[in-house]
């Protein structure tokens, strides 16, 4: 491993934390840490579904950064827990601008991985105004083309053992569309089964994110809790395209003109094909584009973890 690799700041508490009534029968929980009244930043978790953690904190310069970090609907601590009812991209878009609000700011950064790189695009796109930097990391712009990679043929070619693992709960006779078979399993009534499915559908995904296993990283998609609002949480956005046309967050990455970002990759990122951000940075020049050899797809990769603190520490002065 190559020395000088930059890491997370120190383990940080919240300087204040607290929830917001969003409607729709939707509270969500948030907490701010750093200094108050510097350089404003909001965190975008992934999944959908995946909520904050303490680490998640320590991805910027807390002397120069007030950072609202929080967990979108129906999962982490917001509740209720794992609720797919107005549960959607464009429900999250409105709870962003409603905490910016809260938080009394008129642009700041925003920081975004996995599913939380889709979440920053589609509110950079329908708000730029608001946006001060972008940071990126694991593009994923929620194409037909990534769920099939991910969830039909692709990734079961590269982790045939976990695949068939992904396989078990569903019959040979539904599995030619394998979301659609977990869907109703995700949404049934039987609850023992929804169990088992979340953790088959939750796990695919934790030991597929590192290049090499990380149990510390894994582990936690086995729980019953977590599982339960992580896998209903994305089945159901998947299976709706994230309420976005097809190739819509690229073909309005036009929308970004102006707004400086930072695009961090894994070259084998298996949930997000390294081509995807390859082509955000050729329709957004504004932003660099850091492809990390050696990576898979998790923020702990540490080349990836490197350029993030990089760019944050690169924009944490920036007016």
């Amino acid at each position: 491993m190559m020395s000088g690799l930059r890491s997370l700041y120190p383990e940080i508490e919240p300087f204040e934390h607290g929830t917001l009534d969003v409607g729709d029968g939707h509270v969500v929980y948030w907490e701010r840490a750093g200094t108050r009244g510097a350089k404003p930043a909001v965190f975008l978790h992934g999944g959908p579904g995946g909520g904050i953690a303490p680490a998640h904190r320590r991805l910027f310069d807390p002397e120069r950064y007030d950072v609202l970090l929080f967990d979108q609907r129906g999962c982490g601590r917001s509740t209720p827990h794992a609720s797919l009812e107005a549960n959607t991209t464009w429900h999250l878009v409105a709870d962003i601008e409603r905490l910016r609000t809260m938080m009394g700011v008129g642009k700041w950064q925003v920081f975004g991985g996995s599913w939380g790189s889709t979440l920053a695009l589609a509110y950079a796109e329908t708000h730029p105004e608001r946006v001060s930097e972008l940071v990126l990391r694991g593009v994923y712009l929620l194409t037909r083309a990534e769920l099939s990679w991910y969830y039909q043929f692709g990734v079961s070619e590269i982790f045939p053992d976990k695949w068939e693992r992904f396989l078990a709960p569903i019959p040979a006779a539904e599995r030619s569309d394998m979301m659609a078979a977990y869907h109703r399993r995700l949404t049934g009534t039987d609850r023992a089964a929804q169990i088992a499915a979340a953790k088959a559908w939750s796990l695919w995904e934790g030991e597929t994110i590192t290049l090499l296993p990380e149990p510390a990283t894994s582990d936690r998609f086995g729980e019953d809790d977590f599982a339960l609002a992580f896998a209903r949480i994305e089945n159901h956005f998947f299976m709706n395209g994230g309420w976005l046309e097809d190739g819509q967050l690229l073909r309005d990455a036009r929308r970004l003109a102006g707004i400086p970002g930072v695009i961090v990759h894994g070259r084998y990122d298996m949930p997000c094909p390294a081509k995807n951000a390859w082509e955000l940075a050729k329709a957004w020049p504004d932003a660099a584009l850091h492809l990390v050899e050696g990576a898979g797809h998790a923020y702990s990769q540490p080349g990836i973890l490197h350029h993030l603190i990089e760019a944050t520490d690169r924009f944490a002065d920036r007016p």
